[in-house]
């Protein structure tokens, strides 16, 4: 059975998750927060959140056993991007783009 996690609205450009997401892919689930424990970027803690966040829902939902949890699916997309302007020259404006993006990790027992 396959159990997911959702994080919605993080404040950090998908671009930039992505390289956090490419590190714990495929891995189990305490390798993988072991990895992002040690990952000076900030982004390690955001997608470290939410591998916690599928783990705890397969322990408390389906009983599943942590210890045998591996991450079988997890990626980043981008979420809504707030359009700021700044000005400049000559009368101009110039656009600034703050991205967001939605972290997802489907988590699911291993076969071993």
């Amino acid at each position: 059975m396959q159990v997911r996690a959702v994080a919605k609205d993080v404040g950090i450009s998908p671009q930039k998750i992505r390289l956090a997401v490419n590190m714990v892919r495929g891995k189990k689930v305490e390798e993988a927060l072991d990895i992002l424990r040690y990952v000076p970027a900030p982004t390690a803690k955001a997608v470290a959140k939410v591998i916690k966040s599928a783990a705890a829902n397969a322990e408390n939902n389906f009983q599943m056993s942590p210890a045998e949890l591996r991450i079988t699916d997890i990626h980043a997309d981008k979420g809504h991007t707030l359009k700021r302007y700044r000005p400049q020259s000559r009368g101009r404006a110039s656009p600034i783009l703050k991205r967001s993006s939605r972290i997802t990790v489907v988590v699911a027992e291993s076969e071993e």
